[in-house]
């Protein structure tokens, strides 16, 4: 074993370089200097670099934001790694609390809130990110009620029948446009 560059070893089998492998996959995979790569060592080897793609895959999809852990099984599945390793590297992200889908549920439900969205839109937006319905409730309760959102957002336009069709384009309930604009035939 020899390092080159930062964090990768090179593995050499004779005294010729075979492969170059994480760091990490050295130390979790057990080898040392003068050990001898027998089967069960590459099958080890093998496995440690297996988990070290699967959490680049689930690394890279995070690090553009929160997303469900849905979202993450499909990014996992899509780069083709086995569903033992993807369930093992999710179980492990969530226990870190990396992967928190409560969590990403209310950061992205208050995101789409202030850009001035209604509760059935914010809704029907995180199912479609892969939430649970548990989460999206969880989710919804944390907002600020609907109609001071709604308030906000008609402002000061003069025409209720217009103010009406932005809350309903916007996902508001009926009842929050009714509330603020009264009765329309």
């Amino acid at each position: 074993m020899r390092r080159v560059g930062s964090g990768r070893i090179v593995l050499e089998v004779d005294g010729r370089p075979w492969r170059t492998v994480p760091a990490d996959v050295v130390v979790r995979a057990g080898l040392a200097p003068g050990l001898e790569l027998d089967r069960p060592a590459l099958r080890r080897v093998r496995r440690e670099l297996a988990r070290a793609r699967a959490l680049d895959v689930a690394g890279r999809a995070l690090a553009q934001g929160d997303v469900s852990s849905r979202r993450l099984e499909e990014r996992l599945r899509r780069a083709d790694v086995a569903q033992p390793v993807a369930a093992s590297v999710l179980a492990g992200l969530r226990r870190a609390g990396v992967a928190d889908d409560a969590r990403a549920a209310r950061a992205r439900a208050e995101v789409l809130a202030a850009r001035g969205w209604g509760d059935e839109a914010v809704a029907a937006r995180l199912e479609a990110d892969g939430f649970d319905e548990m989460d999206v409730r969880g989710a919804l309760a944390a907002l600020d009620p609907e109609l001071p959102r709604a308030r906000a957002l008609v402002g000061r336009e003069p025409d209720a029948r217009r103010a009406a069709r932005l809350l309903a384009r916007r996902g508001f309930a009926d009842e929050t446009a009714e509330s603020l604009l009264g009765g329309l035939d």
